[in-house]
Parts: C-alpha cells; sequence; structure tokens
C-alpha cells in the first residue's frame, strides 16, 4: 500500500463491530479523520475499550435511518466510505429476517444513495460483502464470475448487499469497490456464538466448546489484519479501471471444517483435554465454501500474511488479556 491516508476523512459503518474496530485503529494510526456511524454504544468493544473512540469523530444513528447517514457524509464532507455496518449473525438472520434485511438491505441502499448525492466529496467506497453471497455451488472454489444466489436470509442480504452496489456502480457510476471474504476470525469478536471466539471462550473457563452443527462444516477462516489489509487496498483504487465495480475474493485459500478449526485453537491453547459438545442443529447454513484469491493477487497484489499458527496465536493473546481485565493489545 503506497497511498497515505493523512488528512483523509473516512467514514466507517459498523464501527464497534470485530472489523470496524481493527479498520479504525490502523486509519487512526495513518492519521486518517475518521468517522463513526454507531448505532448503540458497547464498552465492551475493542473501539470503546481501546480508547479509539476518543480519537474519532462519532455520529449516533442506524443504518436504516437515512437522515443519519446522510448527515453523516455531507457534515463531514466525507471522501472515502468503508461500508462493513450489517447484521452479522447467521443464527439472528434465522430468528429475525426482518431485522437483518433492514440493516443490511436498507442499510445498504441508503449508504449508496448517500454516496451517490454526495459524489462531489465521495472518490471512493469499500462494499462489505460476503462468501455467503454465492450460497449454495456444485463447483467450488467461488470465483467472482460466479452467479449470486443466496437462499436464507443472512445469505440472501449479502447477495442483495452485492448486487446494490453493482446496480450504483453499474448506473451512476460510483467509484465503488466489493470485497467478498470468509469466516473472519481475531481478537475483538464478542459473538460467542461463532466457533473461535466461543471455543477461545470455553477453554478459558475449562469448559467444554460447543459445536452448534455437526462440525462437518467446510470454511475458509482469514484474520482480521489480512482483512483491514485488503480493504484498505481496494480503497486505495476503487476508483481505478480494473477495480472499480468490480467484486474481490479475499482468502488465504486453506479449507478447514468447523470441527478441524476447533482442535486448532485447542492445540494452539493446550486444552486437547476438554472435548467438544456436538450439538447437530439444523441451522440452515451453507454445506461448503472456499474461494479463489487469485483476482486479489492479480489486480491488488494482496497476498494473506497470516496462517492459522500465528493469526490464532494473537487471537487467543486477546482474549485472554481481555478476560483478564488488562487494557488490550493493538
Amino acid at each position: 500500500m503506497g497511498e497515505s491516508w493523512e488528512g483523509k476523512r473516512v467514514l466507517i459503518t459498523g464501527t464497534t463491530g470485530m472489523v470496524g474496530s481493527w479498520l479504525a485503529k490502523d486509519l487512526i494510526k495513518r492519521n486518517a479523520s475518521v468517522v463513526a456511524l454507531v448505532r448503540d454504544i458497547d464498552y465492551q468493544t475493542e473501539f470503546y475499550r481501546s480508547g479509539d473512540y476518543l480519537k474519532a469523530n462519532i455520529v449516533n444513528g442506524a443504518l436504516e435511518d437515512f437522515s443519519a447517514v446522510q448527515r453523516a457524509i455531507n457534515e463531514h464532507e466525507i471522501d472515502t466510505v468503508f461500508h462493513l455496518g450489517a447484521q452479522t449473525i447467521v443464527g439472528a438472520g434465522y430468528r429475525e429476517p426482518l431485522q437483518t434485511f433492514e440493516s443490511n438491505i436498507r442499510g445498504t441502499y441508503n449508504l449508496l444513495e448517500s454516496c451517490r448525492r454526495h459524489s462531489d466529496i465521495v472518490k471512493g467506497i469499500v462494499i462489505a460483502s460476503s462468501d455467503k453471497a454465492y450460497g449454495i455451488s456444485a463447483k467450488l472454489p467461488y470465483t467472482e464470475d460466479m452467479p449470486l444466489k443466496g437462499n436464507h436470509p443472512y445469505d440472501v442480504s449479502k447477495t442483495c448487499t452485492d448486487l446494490l452496489a453493482q446496480t450504483y456502480f453499474n448506473t451512476y457510476g460510483l467509484p465503488l469497490a466489493i470485497a467478498r471474504c470468509g469466516n473472519i476470525y481475531g481478537g475483538g469478536d464478542l459473538n460467542w456464538s461463532r466457533i473461535v471466539p466461543g471455543t477461545i471462550r470455553s477453554l478459558l473457563n475449562n469448559q467444554r466448546p460447543i459445536i452448534r452443527s455437526n462440525g462437518k462444516m467446510v470454511r475458509e477462516y482469514i484474520y482480521i489484519k489480512d482483512v483491514t489489509d485488503a480493504y484498505l487496498r481496494l480503497a486505495e483504487s476503487a476508483d481505478k479501471k480494473g477495480v472499480s465495480g468490480e467484486a474481490f475474493n479475499f482468502s488465504t485459500e486453506s479449507r478447514m471444517t468447523v470441527l478441524e478449526i476447533l482442535n486448532a485453537v485447542r492445540d494452539a491453547m493446550g486444552k486437547n483435554d476438554l472435548e467438544p459438545v456436538i450439538l447437530n442443529q439444523n441451522l440452515k447454513e451453507i454445506p461448503e465454501q472456499s474461494l479463489s484469491a487469485k483476482k486479489a493477487k492479480k489486480v491488488l497484489g494482496w497476498q494473506s500474511k497470516y496462517d492459522m499458527k500465528k493469526g490464532l496465536e494473537e487471537t487467543i493473546l486477546w482474549y485472554r488479556t481481555y478476560f483478564g481485565g488488562e487494557k488490550n493489545i493493538s
């Protein structure tokens, strides 16, 4: 990455989420002026616990509120937008689809429409989609030219997010790029239903970790710092030919079952005596997913820097610090 972020006016939606927190931290270190759209203040999140919120401008509001989104962009004269805000839990989407659609679909078109109305100042937009946008496919790994066909509420919401972004590029020429990642892990994820933070918390408490599925679902896991690097690269080129209007997969290209990732956490923590509890619940999830990152490597020069061992070491250290009540690592 060669572009300076000093003085850039950056809006991050979903700043209190794991990815948003680490992206804000990175941009603050690069002397960008960070504006955070925050729906709910949660002092347990990395954005607040680290004190990074004191170095950012806070706009209180929800993505579903068009006036709040437009106010954030207009009054703070935003030039770069990272749209990460969404309801991200598959199970929550299954239980409350309306809430997921409102946040993920309405929130996305509110954001894009606000950028369109202020296209004189907004020069780059990164839209966080997901591998879930592809839905179930007989052909793997996913490549960016494959159709998007989510089936269940969360998956459909990400398919819509992706297609809305493409619409605003194809129709209005918004300078945007789309990121599709697999399962993101790292410190700061407080959604304990997810396999990595949930397993770490259980093991730190000397409890048996829980697998809600049958443990056989295949996923790709990518460390948070690889993701923030990918988003910054996208933003730096969002207005350039070959990147603008394009979607990019970001992946380590290493597949693991849920049981394998749980065992990797157990190994890293030396807790192999605690056998998992397998609930074998039907969670309406895609059984197998994997991504090709060839396009990102070729066009953006992006390459994953963290293997599972290194990523888990940093992640486990963050949670040990978190539960130990000490100041978080950065």
